[in-house]
């Protein structure tokens, strides 16, 4: 094994239905992009490899409504330096030309720290919002494919050095090294090139439970099942599989299950972790032999996120199971993944 990446998610309040109740700021104040700031470094500083931002084209029944996970990772880009920045960009209904580039814009504003969770969305909700009828089946699955090809064409359909810039002959641009994609779909058809140069990246890292994803999030409901299903997903050419992991923590000031009860699962699918921060280091170091990293998923964040980041970052990082990352480098180089070659820059 490589390197053993920590992941985290930050939407919300956490994963736990009462966690609005717990939160520690009032509840205007997530607006004002205040505590996502302050989260997102507390993470960064206890050595996280990246945060995660959900999203969902209709917000939570117990959100009024909130920016989309793109802006919000946007957000935090100036004020962060190493932490890598992964929001959820749905597949379905969504144009792939503008998801190509709201990603590649966020690399340029992470310099080189973005990535994008690719989901699928099965609801009708979702359909009706975006005008069209439901997807569903292979279709669903088929334009899931057909979204992250066309991201991938779209990045590469600039050179990396495209843009010249040589002010004195007043030539900006090699148009010779952009590319047309000329992808047809069932559901879209994408002329090119993009409109954004190549990311730093070159390919920022694309996450998911399906598809031609880099990393593979795997929700599995025992730690067997999840180490089963990661060496599959290698098996199949996936580079990397982290595991899904809903944690409540023991606090200072109450045990896990005097928080709050038996904290049900977010998703029944997923790992679920219930106890002191030195049990789940002992899971975290096992599951380091058998997987490339993790996502926590928080049940209160304002409660769980100090815990993580003064007792189980330090403890992994002390051992060498996990990592800093590195300042200066990009997400792809913190995760062990190469830096790609454009498929249009190698046909020439």
């Amino acid at each position: 094994m490589g390197v053993f990446a920590l992941g985290i998610e930050l939407d919300g309040e956490g994963f736990h239905p009462e966690a609005w109740r717990r939160a520690t700021h009032a509840p205007d104040r997530l607006l004002t992009g205040d505590t996502l700031r302050t989260r997102v470094a507390t993470a960064e500083n206890a050595g996280f490899t990246l945060v995660t931002f959900a999203d969902s084209i209709l917000p939570p029944e117990s959100v009024a409504g909130r920016i989309d996970a793109v802006t919000r990772a946007s957000f935090v880009a100036a004020t962060t330096s190493t932490i890598g920045l992964v929001p959820t960009v749905a597949t379905t209904y969504a144009e792939p030309f503008h998801t190509s580039s709201q990603i590649a814009t966020l690399d340029y504003a992470s310099r080189g720290r973005a990535g994008w969770i690719a989901e699928q969305i099965d609801d009708p909700r979702a359909a009706a919002t975006w005008g069209r009828t439901q997807v569903t089946g292979d279709e669903l699955a088929r334009e899931h494919s057909d979204s992250i090809e066309v991201a991938r064409r779209l990045w590469d359909s600039w050179e990396d050095d495209a843009v010249i810039r040589d002010y004195p002959s007043g030539r900006f641009l090699d148009r010779n090294k952009l590319h047309y994609i000329d992808f047809r779909g069932a559901s879209f058809s994408v002329k090119g090139p993009s409109i954004v140069p190549r990311p730093p990246q070159g390919q920022p890292v694309v996450f998911g439970a399906d598809g031609d994803v880099d990393v593979r999030l795997v929700a599995a409901d025992s730690v067997a099942a999840a180490i089963e299903s990661a060496e599959q997903a290698r098996s199949a050419g996936t580079p990397l599989a982290f595991a899904e992991i809903d944690v409540t923590l023991d606090t200072p000031d109450a045990t896990a299950v005097q928080r709050l009860g038996a904290a049900p699962s977010n998703s029944p699918a997923r790992l679920a972790f219930s106890g002191s921060a030195a049990a789940l280091v002992d899971l975290l170091t096992h599951l380091s032999t058998h997987l490339d990293g993790v996502r926590l998923h928080p049940a209160v964040i304002d409660e769980d996120l100090p815990v993580l980041a003064r007792q189980v970052l330090p403890a992994l990082v002390r051992t060498g199971v996990a990592h800093r990352p590195v300042p200066g480098s990009t997400l792809r180089a913190n995760l062990g993944l190469a830096r790609p070659a454009n498929r249009y820059a190698a046909s020439n």
